[in-house]
């Protein structure tokens, strides 16, 4: 019952986080955020669950300042970088990055884990979308966690990419604009998703 009841108070708070967002989807983040300080933070914070499922967190940081909600950008590292200990435990390593370049400020989580399907791609960012049901409610997840982080992007004026093979784990890309861009820049990168 209790962990039923936890799973359920996980899930209310998810839907309450997806309903603020979309509430303010068209109020664009002023903040400048430093994205390697809030990625590092967020790493450390899981390394308790990573040392418990045997997994190790590579950190590669460059410095790279966005314009942002420092707390849902907090929610898009925590839901990538957790997703990727939890389902691509069995490669043992994630790899987190932050770098900058041509195309803005990018968030690189990949996992050496069994990879997903070319099939479940496209999905994985529909609400309550899970690849197998009984292992994703194994391991505590709501079916919300990577709809949540493509709404905070998109509220950001970013994007999310999603590569992976079958046996070859998966790479996340969170891509956001630097806090320096041009105003324009948002308008380019939501073409370009």
């Amino acid at each position: 019952m209790r962990a039923q009841a936890n799973r359920m108070s996980r899930l209310i708070d998810d839907l309450l986080s997806l309903s603020r967002i979309e509430l303010k989807a068209h109020v664009k983040p002023r903040s400048v955020v430093d994205l390697a300080e809030l990625v590092r933070g967020v790493a450390d914070s899981l390394q308790p669950l990573a040392r418990e499922r045997g997994v190790e967190i590579a950190l590669t940081l460059a410095q790279a300042s966005v314009r942002g909600d420092r707390d849902e950008l907090i929610r898009v590292a925590e839901n990538l970088i957790e997703n990727a200990v939890k389902y691509g435990q069995s490669g043992g390593r994630v790899d987190v990055g932050v770098d900058l370049g041509a195309e803005g400020a990018r968030l690189v989580v990949r996992d050496y884990g069994p990879g997903v399907a070319p099939e479940h791609l496209p999905r994985l960012t529909e609400r309550f979308y899970r690849v197998d049901v009984g292992d994703s409610r194994d391991k505590g997840g709501t079916g919300l966690g990577l709809a949540l982080v493509k709404h905070i992007l998109q509220r950001h004026g970013g994007r999310l990419t999603i590569e992976s093979a079958a046996g070859d784990g998966a790479t996340f890309t969170a891509l956001l604009e630097p806090a320096d861009a041009p105003a324009n820049v948002g308008q380019d990168l939501k073409r370009a998703s």
